[in-house]
C-alpha cells in the first residue's frame, strides 16, 4: 500500500456531466483521495449542489472551479489524481492544459481519462474512427488503455475504455485467451439512456426511450474497432468483432451477449472454469450460475458474467453499470492502482437493485 494515503488531491475535469457527477460522488467518500476541485468553465463559481442536489451534503462548501484557477489551492509538489470526464474531442486539450498547469506547480500527477481521446496509440488510428484530428497528439504515447482486469497498468496515464467496450472486453478476453473459441465474435449489447450523456437528444428523450428497444449503428459502431484492438492487446490474437448495440428502456446499465463457435468440445462448466481462473484475482468480476441480471450490478462497480454452451457454440453474458464499472468506477479503480492503493478503495458499495 502506498504511504501517501489521505494525502492525494483529486481533481475532476468536465465535472458537470453524468460521469463527472459519479466521480464526485465516489471521491467524496474515498478513504485516500481528497476532492479539491470540480472543474467546469460554464458552472465555475456555482456550488456543486446546484448541478447535483444529491451531493449537497457530501460536497458541502465546494464550488465548481474555473479551468484557469483550479490549481491555486494545491500545495507545490503535492500529489494529484487527475480525472477527466470531459466529452470526446474536448478532453484531450483539457487534459493537456491541466498537465501544463500541474507541471507549473510541480505536482506529482496520475491521470485517468474517461473519454475516447486517449484510447488509441496514435493520432491516425484515432482520426480513422472519430474523423477529427486529435487535439493533443503529443500525449498519446504516454497513455495506456485497458480495463484494470486486463493490464498491469504500467505508467501513470490511463485512457479508460468505453462503457460498451468494458462490458464486451470482460466477456471476450478470457474466452479468446483460453483458446476455446474459433472465428469471429458476435456481440449484441443493450445500454441505458445515461450512456448517451447528459445533453438532451432524441435517443434519450423519455417518450422515445420508455417501453422501447431498438438497434442503432449495427456493425458500424465506433466501439467495435476499439474492442478488437484491445482484445488483441490483451490476448495477442486478432479476432473479428461483429457488434450491434441497442438502446434500452432504462437509465443505467449495459447487458452484453457474446456468441462464438467453440474450437473443440467444451462443456459450459469448462468455459465457466476458464473465466473463474482468469478472474481469480479480480475483485469486481463475478462468474455467476445462469444468466446475470442487470439489477444485480446497477449502482455498483461489479461485473457479473454468465456462460452457456450447446451445439458447438458458446454464449457469454456480461452485465455492468455503464456509469460506474464502464466509466467513473473503473476510473477510480484504475487510479487506486496507479497510486498503489487497494484496488477496491471507495468502490465496495453494493448494487441498488430496486431503482
Amino acid at each position: 500500500m502506498t504511504d501517501v494515503a489521505n494525502d492525494i488531491n483529486a481533481v475532476v475535469i468536465g465535472a458537470t456531466g453524468y460521469v463527472g457527477g459519479e466521480l464526485l460522488r465516489l471521491l467524496a467518500a474515498h478513504p485516500a483521495f481528497s476532492l479539491r476541485a470540480a472543474v467546469s468553465e460554464r458552472s465555475a463559481g456555482d456550488p456543486i449542489a446546484t448541478v447535483f442536489p444529491h451531493l449537497a451534503q457530501a460536497c458541502a462548501g465546494l464550488d465548481f472551479a474555473a479551468p484557469a484557477t483550479w490549481t491555486h489551492g494545491l500545495d507545490r509538489g503535492s500529489n494529484l489524481a487527475l480525472f477527466s470526464a470531459a466529452p470526446h474531442g474536448a478532453s484531450a486539450s483539457a487534459v493537456a492544459e491541466a498537465l501544463e498547469a500541474a507541471a507549473a506547480r510541480d505536482l506529482s500527477v496520475r491521470v485517468v481519462d474517461c473519454s475516447a481521446d486517449f484510447r488509441y496509440p496514435d493520432a491516425e488510428s484515432y482520426q480513422a474512427v472519430y474523423t477529427e484530428p486529435h487535439a493533443a497528439p503529443e500525449l498519446l504515447g504516454s497513455f495506456a488503455c485497458a480495463v484494470p482486469e486486463h493490464s498491469a497498468g504500467s505508467g501513470d496515464r490511463i485512457g479508460h475504455p468505453g462503457c460498451f467496450a468494458t462490458a464486451v472486453l470482460l466477456a471476450s478476453v478470457p474466452l479468446v485467451d483460453s483458446g476455446l473459441v474459433r472465428g469471429p465474435l458476435f456481440v449484441t449489447a443493450v445500454t441505458g439512456s445515461t450512456g448517451s450523456g447528459k445533453s438532451m437528444q432524441a435517443g434519450t428523450h423519455h417518450p422515445e426511450r420508455h417501453a422501447n428497444l431498438y438497434a442503432y449503428k449495427p456493425l458500424s459502431h465506433r466501439h467495435a474497432p476499439e474492442i478488437r484492438r484491445l482484445v488483441e492487446a490483451a490476448t495477442g490474437q486478432d479476432v473479428s468483432v461483429h457488434f450491434t448495440p441497442h438502446s434500452g428502456p432504462f437509465s443505467r446499465g449495459i447487458y452484453a451477449t457474446l456468441q462464438a463457435g467453440l474450437a473443440s468440445a467444451a462443456t459450459a462448466d469448462a468455459v465457466r472454469t476458464a473465466f473463474s481462473r482468469y478472474y481469480a484475482g479480480a475483485p469486481f468480476v463475478r462468474v455467476v450460475d445462469g444468466a446475470p441480471k442487470l439489477k444485480h450490478v446497477v449502482g455498483s462497480n461489479y461485473c457479473h458474467i454468465g456462460v452457456a454452451q450447446a451445439d458447438g457454440a458458446v454464449v457469454v453474458m456480461s452485465a455492468i453499470d455503464n456509469l460506474l464499472k464502464g466509466a467513473a468506477g473503473g476510473a477510480v479503480q484504475w487510479m487506486n492502482r496507479l497510486w498503489a492503493l487497494p484496488e477496491t478503495a471507495g468502490l465496495l458499495s453494493p448494487a441498488t437493485p430496486w431503482i
